[in-house]
């Protein structure tokens, strides 16, 4: 049994090693291929703009520099303005963040469950209509990856910290809430945390919304916000013909003026939500890893550990960066998505494992049961989780779909609308279900079946190693956990910094390092500097503030992204009025 087991997951290995990492390409462009040749035909949009006149490309004594003068100079001031007043005036920012955030997430929570709701809704259309026909890269385009290649690579998209940080957690926290009910104070608000009406004293049915909370806040409508960002960049690059910016997407709208102010807005826009996008994922991991080194290892805990935690793995990503995406991202990401592949295995074969596969069905049955309830963005009489979770989470994945975005986007030309979207919506998905099912349906067992109390009381970054504690092969699982968040974080913090740089050079995907270096440090700069200005609650006001504009900025992109595809030819097919136009390489 134990040869069989060893010997099937050193296949799984093999086919992770060998399929998943083809970072070569995903985030490399050189200049002259400001657009990448589509093949067969496309309505391009013509243009005499050239990617990188508006840069400042020179040097200072060893540190050269290619940045758009204007969108590199307003978001690095507005992101390190943010960082000096929190580090300078502690005390001031955390009574602002926690008030901002408070005000943002009650007053707007139906917005943001909303605007998910209509992110979702556009990915489904474009589906079921003849848009889903369109090839992304022209009518003739061919994949640039085969399908297994591909799955693999978006199932490593849907990996992170955060999955990790989550995992037991938020199913347990759900469960518990759901499981004491509705609570109404004396004003006759409800001031409990439970998801929808609450199921005081029932068990199954306390499990059930807990896990279905869960999945509704990691599969579909998160991955529909990834993927409507993900088709606009790759319609707009790879068909249109225009740089692989966040401006590109609104040209049907400005026209030329996204060359001007306008555009800049928006790559400003993306690029601090990008950054406040970041810093929860590589704050989340700082705490589990602080988190972790207590609990194992008896290390003090606390902000301080945290911030040196993070300056560490900061540097460690600076290291990343330095070697360059073949020997940084890519061997980290091959060690990760393995480490990733064991744990998993091992927790389903150290457990109760026939419950465990059981449970995974169920959690997919319960998602899809809940899921009318939970999107429903009026008259919810869970405001507290309406707000503190879901409006938290949408701000949260829209402030991170450019950095996922862009790496979907370089990884799926050549396929139709419809294959990418049912691709990109039910693969990771998917993937991040089974992970919550696993784990968070472990976590569910332990404490309402086997009386695991210890379980409950431990803080959220500790639920994790506090439920490995309780199986067989502790000390190993514990050990691929934090090695897990370590390595996570630095390819967050390293792919980060390459979709920043890349947003503030005007599209340009080859830049001189030391631009990646600063992005790196930036992101490292605001964990810091949030953590001390109020902690998890300078995060969170900070990723719903700049959520906010930039959900709308996308809301409005979604009749962009539906013109766009309406203009574009379909092989064997052309609509009435386009006029195919076989693009040529610039």
């Amino acid at each position: 049994m134990a040869i069989h087991a060893s010997s099937g997951m050193n296949r799984l290995i093999k086919i992770i090693r060998n399929t998943c990492f083809k970072y070569e390409g995903v985030f490399e462009m050189t200049d002259k291929e400001k657009v990448i040749s589509p093949d067969g035909h496309v309505n391009s949009i013509e243009t005499d703009y050239e990617l990188g006149q508006d840069n400042i490309k020179s040097s200072i004594g060893p540190i050269s520099f290619d940045v758009h003068n204007r969108v590199f100079i307003v978001a690095g001031i507005i992101v390190l303005s943010i960082a000096f007043f929190s580090i300078v005036f502690q005390d001031l920012a955390e009574v602002i963040f926690v008030t901002m955030r408070d005000w943002l997430t009650v007053e707007l929570s139906g917005f943001f469950i909303m605007a998910a709701n209509i992110f979702l809704l556009v990915c489904i259309l474009v589906t079921v209509t003849r848009l889903g026909s369109v090839r992304l890269g022209g009518t003739d385009a061919k994949p640039d990856y085969s399908y297994l290649g591909w799955f693999s690579m978006l199932f490593a998209a849907g990996m992170g910290t955060s999955l990790i940080f989550f995992g037991v957690s938020e199913p347990l926290t759900h469960a518990l809430d759901s499981y004491g009910g509705a609570v109404v104070n004396e004003q006759g608000i409800r001031s409990d945390w439970s998801p929808l009406g609450g199921t005081p004293g029932d068990v199954v049915a306390s499990g059930s919304v807990g896990m279905a909370a869960s999945a509704y806040h990691w599969a579909l409508h998160a991955w529909g916000i990834y993927a409507f960002m993900a088709l606009a960049l790759a319609l707009f690059a790879f068909n249109k013909g225009l740089p692989l910016t966040m401006r590109s997407m609104f040209y049907p709208i400005l026209g030329e003026r996204i060359w001007g102010w306008p555009g800049h807005v928006i790559d400003v826009l993306a690029i601090v939500a990008t950054i406040f996008g970041i810093a929860p994922t590589l704050s989340f991991g700082s705490a589990q890893t602080a988190s972790g080194l207590n609990y194992l290892f008896g290390l003090p805990d606390g902000d301080l550990a945290q911030i040196i935690i993070a300056i560490l793995i900061t540097g460690g990503a600076l290291v990343s960066v330095l070697l360059g995406i073949k020997a940084g991202i890519k061997k980290l990401s091959e060690i990760n998505m393995i480490l990733a592949a064991i744990l998993l295995l091992l927790v389903v074969m150290v457990g109760p494992t026939l419950q465990i596969i059981g449970g995974v069905g169920d959690s997919f049955i319960a998602y899809l049961g809940f899921l009318p309830e939970l999107s429903n963005p009026f008259g919810r009489s869970d405001q507290n989780f309406a707000a503190g979770w879901s409006a938290f989470y949408w701000a949260w994945w829209v402030a991170w779909s450019p950095f996922v975005g862009m790496f979907i986007a370089r990884i799926s030309r050549g396929r139709t609308v419809r294959e990418f979207m049912i691709a990109v919506l039910l693969i990771p998905s998917s993937v991040c279900i089974l992970w919550f099912s696993v784990f968070g349906g472990l976590g569910l067992d332990m404490y309402f079946n086997g009386g695991y109390t210890a379980l409950k009381e431990a803080d959220l970054p500790l639920k994790l190693f506090v439920m490995l504690d309780r199986l067989p092969l502790a000390e190993i699982t514990s050990f691929i956990t934090m090695m897990l968040i370590v390595i996570f974080f630095i390819t967050s913090a390293d792919s980060g910094a390459l979709v920043l740089d890349s947003m503030a050079a005007g599209g340009k995907m080859e830049t001189p390092t030391p631009q990646k270096v600063f992005w790196c440090m930036s992101s490292g700069v605001v964990v810091v500097a949030l953590i001390l200005g109020g902690g998890m609650s300078a995060l969170q006001a900070m990723t719903v503030s700049t959520g906010l504009p930039f959900a709308i900025v996308l809301l409005v992109a979604s009749y962009s992204v539906i013109k766009g595809l309406r203009d574009e030819p379909v092989k064997g097919k052309i609509a009435q009025g386009n006029k195919p136009v076989l693009l040529k390489h610039k």
